[in-house]
């Protein structure tokens, strides 16, 4: 059974992670990098979510041009998965494919439309409205 990680984040740099198994994590598998998925398999309905990256048990990166979700060893000059220390400098690097599998450990995942809290701080708001109103309420009765 897959499970994953996924992070989460959104525009603002706000980012949560969530765990993800059973039937939710089925709905990542087989999808490549760049899909949109909807954020209900993470808790985040009226979402899509963007897949951006992610990385293998082992913690090998994911790389959009490597066709599948095998390992593949590649010659790098940088980019994902290599920061090369002097110019012109290369190094042979096992990397993960850009299709998710039950190898994959973590999804990075983007927000396409909004932000991660927008739900939590209209809730938050009609809340705060609502405890401003009792408290003009007590207040008028309060000069009676």
């Amino acid at each position: 059974m897959a499970e994953f990680k996924v992070v989460v984040s959104d525009e603002t740099g706000h980012t949560e992670q969530f765990e993800v198994d059973g039937q939710d994590a089925n709905r990542f598998i087989g999808r490549e990098l760049g899909d949109e998925v909807d954020g209900g398999a993470v808790g985040l309905d009226g979402h899509t979510l963007e897949l951006t990256g992610g990385s293998d048990e082992a913690g090998r990166p994911m790389r959009k041009d490597v066709a599948g979700s095998n390992l593949k060893e590649l010659l790098l000059e940088g980019g994902v998965g290599y920061k090369p220390s002097r110019d012109g400098e290369r190094k042979r690097v096992t990397v993960r494919g850009r299709q998710l599998s039950d190898e994959t450990a973590q999804v990075n995942a983007a927000v396409v439309d909004g932000t991660i809290g927008d739900d939590e701080d209209e809730a938050e708001e009609a809340d705060d409205e609502e405890a401003d109103a009792e408290d003009d309420e007590e207040a008028d009765a309060d000069d009676e």
